[in-house]
């Protein structure tokens, strides 16, 4: 009994440190844990919004593909519809998406850009790469505040109306949130045309929200990432300011559409949705109570004492026959035949103590006999003799078949 507890204390020693190797922890779960998706209830997910829309009877559609699938999306309506981006991402956009993205939106569709420009939500880790997104998304340049500048507190920040806009009305303010203190970003100049700068953040009356034609279309760049999340849409105004992008956006069959993909939630491969499934902790449960039952059970936890038999004749006289065969030279060995067969062939005789010439001689007029192997036989005992080298397997098969002939 006790080695069977041994054994299980060392299995699952071995299972914890297997699961200390394969699930270590990992950097990005903060990030991870509320991302700007339609699938995520934390603070900074976007599932709040696309319910509200549906149970409003908009369209909703998320995109867990790339940009170059937007031509060919099967939507409604191939004009007038609103896709919403959140800034920064956390998969690299390629250059094919953003060609496929600016004649999409140059047929008649509308960007929303929800950048962290103005605020720092949780998901927003690497905002030094989000500059040269938006600009390669919405041709526009910003820029990072001056050295001098120093980032602002994690507080809400307020977004409010620079003047009278379809957009807002009825909007007297809406809500950014942070989770770390934001490093402001400023638009510094479009790199063709221009923006119009709708909105300003109260605390320091800089410009944080942006609009710019594009084409038949439009481009919409909110400075504030959190500002649709699920933590802020029903704070202030935030609400009627959607409302009312959607109702100067959208055609009746358009689509709001979310960009999952960019987020890290793909049709491809989505690593959450695998680790969320209890399919995978079944069958890992499985497997670790077969290998259990196997370790515990069918595992001989003491290996059986051998017993040595004892060696039979047989095997002591092939023994025996090597090591005479390695250590006795031929001749000797034939010799020693040759004179063991004489000597039994005189006893039966009655010639004890005759010499071998007149045993020789008896042999071979024994009527028993061929004369030509008593000769062999005689002659092979010349050579045994003189210390020639003798056929030892021939002389023993002709001393056993003359002693057969004997003995009839």
């Amino acid at each position: 009994m006790r080695e069977r507890l041994v054994t299980l204390g060392c299995a699952l020693a071995a299972l914890l440190l297997l699961g200390t190797m394969a699930l270590h922890g990992d950097p990005l779960a903060k990030r991870r844990a509320s991302l700007p998706t339609t699938l995520e209830r934390g603070d900074n997910g976007l599932l709040g919004v696309s319910s509200w829309l549906r149970a409003e009877g908009v369209r909703t559609q998320p995109l867990r593909t790339r940009f170059s699938a937007l031509p060919s999306t099967a939507l409604p309506s191939a004009r007038g519809n609103l896709l919403i981006v959140s800034l920064p991402a956390a998969v690299n956009y390629r250059p094919e998406e953003a060609q496929a993205l600016d004649r999409w939106i140059g047929s008649g569709n509308t960007l929303l850009v929800l950048a962290a420009l103005r605020d720092h939500p949780g998901w927003a880790r690497f905002a030094p790469a989000m500059a040269s997104d938006l600009e390669l998304l919405t041709e526009l340049r910003f820029a990072p505040p001056t050295k001098e500048r120093k980032p602002g507190n994690a507080a809400p920040r307020a977004l409010i109306p620079n003047r009278a806009h379809p957009f807002f009305t009825g909007v007297s303010r809406a809500l950014g949130f942070s989770d770390d203190p934001p490093i402001p970003y400023t638009l510094a100049l479009p790199r063709d045309g221009f923006a119009l700068s709708l909105a300003h953040e109260e605390r320091d009356g800089q410009d944080a929200f942006w609009l710019r034609p594009h084409g038949e279309g439009t481009i919409i760049v909110s400075g504030f990432g959190s500002l649709f999340s699920n933590r802020a849409l029903g704070k202030a105004d935030n609400a009627r300011l959607l409302a009312n992008m959607l109702a100067a956006a959208l055609v009746p069959d358009g689509t709001v559409i979310f960009d999952d993909e960019h987020q890290g939630l793909s049709d491809d491969y989505d690593p959450a949705r695998f680790y969320r499934d209890p399919r995978l902790y079944a069958t890992l449960a499985v497997i670790l109570a077969v290998w259990l039952t196997w370790v515990l059970g069918a595992t001989q936890l003491r290996a059986p004492r051998a017993a040595v038999p004892a060696p039979r004749e047989a095997e002591l006289v092939r023994v025996t026959g090597l090591y005479l065969a390695r250590v006795v030279r031929p001749a000797a060995a034939a010799r020693r035949l040759l004179e063991q067969f004489l000597q039994r062939r005189g006893e039966q005789a009655g010639r004890r103590g005759s010499d071998h010439a007149q045993l020789w001689d008896w042999l071979a007029n024994h009527p028993r006999l061929a004369r030509s192997e008593v000769q062999q036989l005689r002659a092979w005992y010349v050579a045994a003799c003189a210390g020639r080298r003798v056929p030892l397997v021939a002389l023993r098969n002709l001393i056993v078949q003359a002693e057969r002939q004997l003995a009839q």
